[in-house]
């Protein structure tokens, strides 16, 4: 067999304003900009890598920013919320940090053993914070208003909306996913250990409505290969029982795609070679990169895309005009 898929690796979504993404996901949840790209299928967008301070697997959110893209509406075949991890003392914080904010944030009480905030970004993705008690160690972001031991560690997991578990469960037990617990019409599954972004939740209604893809929608999730030997063993496996696309370099990792069975894209990621491939790891996101093959193209791309302003050292929207990196 391969070697064991451990957890997420990354979890991509689409935004609207692409200052807005950025300043809500650095300044009120003191991620790190990790890497200002583009997006390989449409260079004229920015693609925007957010995670702890080296831009670990299992700690990637990334967002293609359309400007005015239409609102998504959530439903069967996506992944309707995205949970980060932060230590069980840190619930509180959290809780007073985002009221701060005049962000509406629900204690939506405990979910298996875990109690649990949920709240929406800019778009209306619906995010979660999970109080969890391995939320391991940190790597906080050098440059966030958070402290470093109320920092989001990483993802605790994702939830599917599915109408029926059963060929998804099938999929997840092939990937090393098995069933750990179940509350309701909620399926928990998990991989061995405790790797970050290691839950992965079923949500049943077979009732529901397909969901439309939009400005607040994931587009896809992606699960870690650890290197390229294991991800080719994983799509052989995987091969057996899906359509599965090449595999496709992303510059910062490989990947190769398909789509579980109830409609939910799924990517399997290379961990190296990372995101100091191109940058030094003290400045990363500060500058746009892009891969050699667009390199002839960069004046017109930097021309197409929003000027943007990354701030650092500054408490959540208080005064920018001191200080920034501005592009």
């Amino acid at each position: 067999m391969p070697s064991p898929i451990v957890g997420l690796h990354h979890v991509t979504a689409i935004a609207s304003d692409p200052q807005q993404n950025l300043d809500f996901y650095t300044e009120v949840l003191g991620l790190r900009f990790v890497k200002r790209t583009v997006n390989f299928d449409d260079p004229g967008t920015y693609h925007f890598y957010f995670g702890d301070d080296a831009g670990s697997p299992g700690t990637i959110l990334t967002f293609f920013p359309w400007p005015h893209a239409s609102r998504g509406l959530a439903g069967v075949g996506e992944v309707t919320r995205t949970a980060f991890s932060v230590p069980s003392s840190s619930l509180d914080y959290w809780i007073q940090r985002l009221s701060d904010q005049k962000i509406l944030v629900e204690r939506s009480g405990q979910r298996f053993e875990e109690q649990v905030l949920t709240f929406p970004d800019p778009d209306g993705m619906k995010l979660e914070i999970v109080a969890h008690a391995d939320a391991g160690p940190v790597k906080a972001p050098r440059f966030a208003s958070v402290p470093p031991e109320h920092a989001i560690r990483g993802f605790f997991g994702v939830t599917l909306y599915e109408r029926d578990a059963t060929a998804t469960t099938a999929i997840l037990n092939v990937m090393g996913f098995h069933k750990v617990d179940e509350q309701g019409n909620r399926l928990r599954f998990a991989a061995e250990g405790n790797a970050l972004g290691n839950h992965i939740d079923l949500y049943i209604d077979p009732s529901a409505a397909y969901g439309r893809v939009g400005a607040g929608s994931v587009h896809h999730i992606a699960f870690r290969a650890k290197d390229d030997t294991a991800q080719q063993e994983w799509r052989e496996e995987i091969a057996k029982h899906l359509d599965v696309t090449p595999v496709l370099d992303r510059t910062y990792f490989h990947s190769i795609y398909f789509r579980e069975p109830g409609g939910v894209l799924f990517e399997l990621a290379t961990d190296p070679p990372g995101f100091a491939l191109d940058e030094p790891i003290e400045s990363l996101g500060e500058e746009l990169r892009i891969p050699e093959w667009l390199e002839p193209r960069r004046a017109l791309i930097e021309k197409r895309l929003t000027p943007l302003t990354l701030h650092k050292d500054l408490p959540p929207f208080e005064a920018k005009t001191e200080q920034g990196t501005a592009v």
